[in-house]
């Protein structure tokens, strides 16, 4: 009985708390963010916990609702990766929880391109339809004449090439949504956001000092 009402509360203090959002981009250490608040006592959805509930196909499709009231939306505090990088769905987020935070991590562009480069050997990431919605390569997607099937699904099909010759394109897209993201954090809730570049060695120190939580200054995470 005592573990019920202990696991209750626990719940119930993760519900009352204000959502945290990592929107940093794919490749910019999300993975390791969400491990940084799990090893301090955060409830975190991570890329499995959003690919279970299908929450990046059901941003894709506009229901946001569908992902704001699933148990696992409710019962995490700290969300990465996909659906919350996506465009600029952190608008949504913005206005849809005002109490939230963001995170927005960024990396040198060239190796930022890099690491995708390598993430799928060569072919764009994930679902083909959201990377080339996501990326700009609609028209590519759709001259090639894909099946249906895999449209506004959670098959990762990666059936673009991605290569040299992507790069200023992808370099282009990549620092004009991060500049995006600062510009509307600048003009509606600064103070809402903590902007960190992966680089920097006292990144997770400055994280949780942010959250007003002390970080042991040998503290790293780095997860791929």
């Amino acid at each position: 009985m005592l573990d019920k009402v202990k696991s209750l509360t626990k719940a119930l203090k993760v519900i009352s708390a204000p959502k945290i959002f990592c929107i940093s981009v794919q490749r910019t250490g999300t993975t390791s963010v969400g491990q940084f608040f799990k090893d301090h006592n955060f409830q975190v959805a991570t890329w499995g916990v959003s690919r279970k509930n299908s929450w990046t196909v059901n941003w894709f499709k506009g229901d946001y609702e569908r992902i704001f009231q699933s148990r696992d939306f409710k019962l995490n505090q700290v969300f990465e990766d996909d659906p919350w990088f996506c465009l600029d769905f952190y608008k949504v987020l913005f206005h849809r929880f005002p109490k939230s935070k963001f995170v927005l991590i960024e990396r040198d562009a060239d190796k930022w391109f890099d690491s995708m480069v390598r993430h799928s050997t060569g072919k764009t990431l994930g679902n083909t339809h959201l990377h080339a919605s996501i990326y700009g390569r609609l028209k590519e997607f759709n001259d090639s004449k894909f099946e249906n099937k895999n449209r506004y699904s959670s098959i990762i099909d990666n059936r673009l090439t991605l290569d040299e010759s992507h790069r200023s394109f992808y370099k282009e897209i990549y620092e004009n949504r991060n500049r995006e993201v600062k510009f509307f954090f600048e003009e509606f809730g600064n103070d809402r956001i903590i902007n960190l570049n992966l680089e920097d060695k006292d990144k997770w120190q400055k994280l949780g000092s942010y959250f007003n939580f002390q970080v042991d200054k040998d503290y790293n995470a780095h997860i791929r």
